[in-house]
């Protein structure tokens, strides 16, 4: 059986989209390297409009969890590829957007200092 070429090219992305997030997960994980003040300033430029940033404040839009409680959800470093591929998300007011492995790793320090 043939593929045809669409899903050809899609099975091609999706191997290359795998190995780029390996990587990226290797490389790009919260080290000693990681810079946390740098994290919390990408969180306040780009996540407090919406979501609570500190360890009290409620998030300014209700259906935005606050940070300090991502890790009650899911291990944050679960982010790290979908923090470098770019978040999508199911509702309308989050924008997409995505970090380099440099503020992946940052974003991640910052969010496990929200952690008890």
């Amino acid at each position: 059986m043939e593929l045809d070429v669409r899903t050809h090219l899609r099975i091609k992305r999706a191997i290359a989209g795998s190995i780029v997030a390996a990587a990226l997960l290797l490389l790009s994980g919260p080290t000693a390297a990681s810079n946390v003040e740098q994290g919390r300033h990408l969180a306040l430029l780009y996540c407090a409009k919406c979501h609570s940033t500190d360890k009290v404040s409620p998030s300014p839009l209700k259906i935005a969890p606050p940070f300090r409680t991502l890790h009650e959800r899911y291990p944050v470093e679960q982010l790290q590829e979908a923090l470098a591929e770019g978040i999508v998300t199911g509702h309308p007011t989050m924008p997409e957007f995505s970090f380099d492995a440099d503020q992946v790793g940052d974003f991640i320090a910052f969010l496990k200092t929200l952690e008890k």
